[in-house]
């Protein structure tokens, strides 16, 4: 059960973190001086700075989860990556500062991937001990 915890928590901190860059990053000037004017820019946005320290977590996290013997990554990855599309595609649909506008078509793209995911999660048979 520790180990989908943190599969779960990695999951959430990676979304998180997918967030907090998209935020960060909608003044500009990642691009303007170079590398140095971009670890200033990022150095100077608590925002693209929360978004790193979960990119950090969330690996720990992952690597984490990984180690059980029983959580195949044939069930793992997907549940990162197709619960990661839906939590932010539905975020940046309610957070104001993103605005985005989900069609008909996305809706019932996300819902065909949680779906998905959902299958792979609790149809996959368990790894042998």
């Amino acid at each position: 059960m520790k180990f989908i915890i943190a599969l779960c928590g990695a999951l959430v901190l990676n979304a998180i973190a997918n967030l907090s860059m998209k935020i960060g990053t909608q003044g500009g000037g990642l691009t303007n001086g170079g590398p140095v004017g971009a670890i200033k820019a990022v150095l100077g946005s608590p925002v693209l700075l929360i978004g790193l320290i979960c990119f950090g977590c969330n690996v720990f996290l992952y690597m984490y989860a990984l180690q059980s013997k029983t959580l195949q990554i044939s069930v793992a990855y997907p549940i990162m990556v197709g619960g990661g599309y839906a939590i932010i595609s539905v975020s940046a649909f309610f957070l104001p500062s993103l605005n985005e506008r989900l069609s008909a078509g996305q809706w019932v793209g996300v819902a065909l991937i949680l779906a998905g995911v959902l299958t792979v999660a609790f149809l996959t048979p368990a790894a042998p001990d």
